[in-house]
């Protein structure tokens, strides 16, 4: 290890990145995983980087609890934002997590998902004809950001005129997640649960007074429970509701943005996947691995437990980097090269385990077809201007990306 690798690992604090890291981690992440990949920060919590300690750590629900209530008690007080991060399916461990999640997966079924195709795909050609009609165009606002909200509008059913509001309340909500967060930060989280609990009481009831089809509309499904009386109860249901847009907006917007911004990066792929189509569903795992749209996962010990040889007291608390794990040269030859065929690709962008995201068969679709057919309408696509990074270290991904459609 040279020593400026060295400096990087030692001098690892989560609490205090330097706007050089958030636009690049990767070598930061390196220098940990090579040299302290189990790594003692500052504040006592322990940053993991090795993708066989994260899968250890995934799969050990017995010594890493994925419960938040005792770490965001601190950290939120009791407000809004901590009611709805410790009711979440994500935040909980069983047989809480194992109910939820069950109801979740029983609205997304494989059938559900595959009858959403046609409906996604009109989605994508509407917003590419728009993109048609001028020759620059923003990446971000105008095609990646939304689809993924159409796209969770559609599976609870809310209505075109009602949805203005949900991007915006998606990323005040997941902003409030990052370590380190101000004032203004943690105000407009707690204002954004208020606001979207709000709405979806009103949307919760009008859906109770008039169900929609089950076999489509998620939220009916969710209301209505499992055929031997299996129910989520009223918090849990408007929470989970909220988590479903989070879960599927920031991430799969961050897939499509990442994506199609790493294939201008490396123009042999981009070229390789216009010529060969058929490998966007390798394609879209590899811009998963490379760029995972979310980064850093979070557990608890809760008991002593030995990880890399190193022992974890009870009650530390523990970062899985995601983006870490998805670079480790012991699971990923060559890791830093883009390759659009990797196989095979065990990435945990979805992470794995019990808590593997309920989503990502929706999230895979949704990439596959946004990316397939923007590339199809506009081969020659290129940046025009300098991509402006979302500024945050959980979920990687864009805030504005200036295009043209023509080289």
């Amino acid at each position: 290890m040279n020593g400026h690798a060295r400096e990087l690992a030692d001098g690892f604090d989560l609490e205090k990145l330097t706007p050089e890291f958030y636009d690049n981690p990767y070598p930061t992440y390196r220098a940990l995983r090579e040299n302290e990949p189990v790594k003692r920060l500052p504040n006592g919590t322990v940053f993991l980087t090795r993708y066989d300690d994260l899968v250890t750590t995934y799969k050990n629900t017995k010594s890493f609890s994925s419960d938040k209530k005792r770490e965001f008690a601190p950290k939120y007080g009791d407000t809004p934002l901590y009611e709805h991060h410790t009711t979440s399916l994500v935040f909980n461990d069983p047989p809480s997590h194992t109910r939820v999640r069950r109801l979740i997966m029983g609205a997304l079924s494989p059938r559900a998902i595959a009858s959403m195709e046609g409906d996604l795909i009109k989605l994508v050609d509407g917003l590419l004809d728009r993109i048609e009609t001028r020759d620059r165009f923003e990446l971000i606002g105008d095609f990646a950001s939304a689809i993924p909200v159409e796209v969770i509008g559609n599976l609870l059913d809310v209505p075109h005129d009602e949805r203005e509001p949900l991007r915006d309340w998606s990323l005040a909500i997941l902003g409030a997640l990052e370590p380190v967060i101000g004032k203004e930060t943690f105000d407009r989280g707690n204002k954004a649960v208020t606001d979207f609990l709000a709405y979806l009481e009103t949307l919760v009831a009008r859906r109770r007074a008039k169900p929609g089809n089950p076999e489509r509309d998620v939220l009916t499904r969710l209301i209505q429970g499992e055929e031997n009386g299996e129910r989520l109860s009223e918090k849990e249901l408007l929470h989970n509701c909220i988590f479903l847009l989070n879960a599927g907006h920031e991430t799969t917007t961050n897939l499509i943005g990442n994506g199609l911004v790493t294939l201008t990066q490396n123009p042999d792929q981009k070229q390789r996947l216009i010529a060969q189509p058929q490998l966007i569903k390798t394609a879209v795992e590899e811009m998963l691995r490379y760029e995972s749209s979310n980064q850093l996962g979070n557990r608890m010990t809760v008991e002593e437990t030995e990880l890399g040889g190193i022992k974890l007291p009870a009650g530390t608390l523990v970062t899985l980097c995601i983006g870490a794990a998805n670079r480790d040269p012991a699971q990923f030859p060559d890791p830093e090269r883009f390759d659009i065929a990797r196989a095979p690709n065990r990435h945990l962008a979805f992470a794995t385990g019990a808590h593997q995201c309920a989503g990502m068969a929706l999230a895979r679709l949704e990439g596959a077809i946004a990316i397939s057919r923007f590339l199809k309408r506009f081969p020659n696509y290129a940046l025009d201007g300098a991509p402006v990074r979302g500024g945050r270290v959980r979920f990687r991904g864009f805030l504005s990306v200036p295009c043209s459609i023509s080289a």
